[in-house]
């Protein structure tokens, strides 16, 4: 059986196929029906033609019960299409109905649906035209992903899921445990983390990059890349409570090298979606993102320009009315910040550099000045910032002197100082939001559209 996106790169020669998928639309004229099918396989739909008259009683039985969302198996000649926007058809001789879609009920029939509706229905939202081809997206960054790292001698590494780490210091974790809280709650006993799972209390990833630092200690270039999870109470359009990083880190390098990948990267993820994708991206530019191509075209073309925050703060300073958050030194840079930077005073992609150290985590090199670290945000028109990174810091003094500075324990990081005690040598890497990503190359406006099943503030149904 060939699928869909197959059948239609193949020429019009007659030959008897097979088409298996999904009824989109279904219409009749004088005798004559037409089913447009889809398998999910591209963005496009195959048109097959029947003659109700020649077709023996059960495809005419078939047929008559194939509406929009049932699952047939169409057969008959691949011809030439009299049809505007189409080379080719199918000129159907039978039909197997596979499974049946009850017009009644069946959510998803030929009319707009609001995103907001759709995500009511995540299990079958990925039948539409925009969900499928999110998911087609989707699945070929995480390609492109992998491909450039793997090209290039990185190492994919598997980060734990469960963690007893804050690798962001930020405290909005969502906590693992087996005991039952709520019989403790009732007794009126306070909680024995010792008699926990794990023996200590423990919580879901907010990110690999600890962990993946261990291996880049030994095997030079490395990243992770998987689900990683957030507690934070943001229920807006950019927030999840589940999402997944890419995570590289290189041994021996410093910010430069660092910024150097950051670029790399992002340009190819765009090749790889503006080549590969292109048919998915005609319709978001259509449909979703006016003038998409050409914005993401320009950013794979740039060369991304270079600013240290303080001169970024200097620019925003002379434009500060404008903004609804007043731009000062010390200030975290706001989206509308980093839009105008990008958009009005660079005009493309932008990396800033060396923020205040109060901003940033931890982990992150003091420079000398003792006031700002090595830190690095990329910057892309209509986003914002897409990637954040920084070369570490691997001075074993520094290192916990900056944990102090954060309120952190170096008692509870004694396996990640023991890489400073041990060969300690310097090393940098970045995490880029792999949602954040799909937002911004399918021009989709929510980031609870551009994963298969959200997780976000009450939110996790499927």
């Amino acid at each position: 059986m060939a699928s869909i996106r197959e059948i239609l790169s193949r020429d019009p020669d007659g030959a008897t196929v097979v088409v298996k998928g999904w009824v989109r639309t279904k219409r009749e004229t004088k005798g004559t029906v037409f089913l447009e099918l889809n398998d999910g396989s591209c963005f496009r739909n195959v048109q097959c033609v029947f003659d109700a008259a020649t077709l023996d009683a059960n495809s005419r039985n078939a047929l008559e019960r194939a509406g929009t969302g049932a699952a047939v198996a169409a057969t008959g000649s691949l011809v030439s299409s009299p049809a505007a926007g189409q080379t080719l058809e199918v000129k159907a001789s039978a039909l197997e109905l596979i499974g049946e879609a009850d017009p009644e009920t069946y959510p998803l029939q030929k009319k707009q649906h609001s995103f907001e509706f759709l995500r009511e229905i995540a299990h079958l939202r990925p039948r539409t035209n925009t969900f499928g081809a999110v998911a087609r997206v989707r699945n070929r960054m995480a390609f492109a992903a992998h491909s450039f790292f793997q090209e290039r001698g990185f190492q994919y590494i598997h980060t734990p899921i469960i963690t007893a780490s804050d690798a962001e210091g930020a405290g909005e974790m969502f906590q693992v445990t087996t005991l039952d809280l709520d019989a403790i709650a009732k007794g009126g006993k306070s909680v024995d983390y010792a008699r926990d799972f794990f023996g200590k209390r423990s919580y879901l990833s907010v990110s690999g990059q600890l962990n993946v630092e261990a291996y880049c200690m030994a095997l030079g270039s490395v990243y992770t890349f998987g689900p990683t999870f957030r507690a934070e109470n943001s229920n807006t359009t950019r927030h999840l409570a589940e999402f997944w990083m890419i995570e590289p880190e290189i041994a021996f390098a410093e910010l430069p090298e660092n910024m150097e990948l950051a670029e790399d990267f992002l340009k190819r993820l765009l090749s790889s979606a503006l080549d590969d994708c292109a048919e998915d991206l005609e319709f978001f530019d259509k449909r979703i993102q006016s003038g998409l191509r050409e914005s993401l075209e320009a950013v794979r073309s740039s060369k991304f320009a270079h600013m240290s925050y303080t001169d970024a703060v200097a620019e925003l300073e002379k434009r500060k009315d404008s903004f609804e958050f007043k731009p000062f030194w010390g200030c975290d840079l706001q989206t509308e910040h980093e839009r105008f930077l990008t958009e009005q005073v660079v005009k493309g992609p932008l990396i800033v550099t060396d923020y205040p150290k109060e901003l940033k985590a931890f982990y992150m090199r003091a420079n000398d000045d003792g006031r700002t670290v090595r830190a690095m945000d990329v910057l892309v028109p209509r986003i914002g910032e897409i990637i954040g990174g920084s070369e570490r810091e691997y001075r074993y003094d520094a290192l916990v002197g900056a944990m102090k500075a954060k309120g952190l324990d170096p008692a509870a990081y004694g396996w990640y100082l023991d890489l400073r005690r041990y060969g300690t040598a310097p090393h940098s890497g970045f995490g880029l939001g792999f949602e954040r990503l799909i937002r911004w190359v399918t021009g989709m406006e929510n980031i609870r559209d551009v994963i298969p099943f959200p997780r976000a503030v009450k939110q996790a149904e499927f």
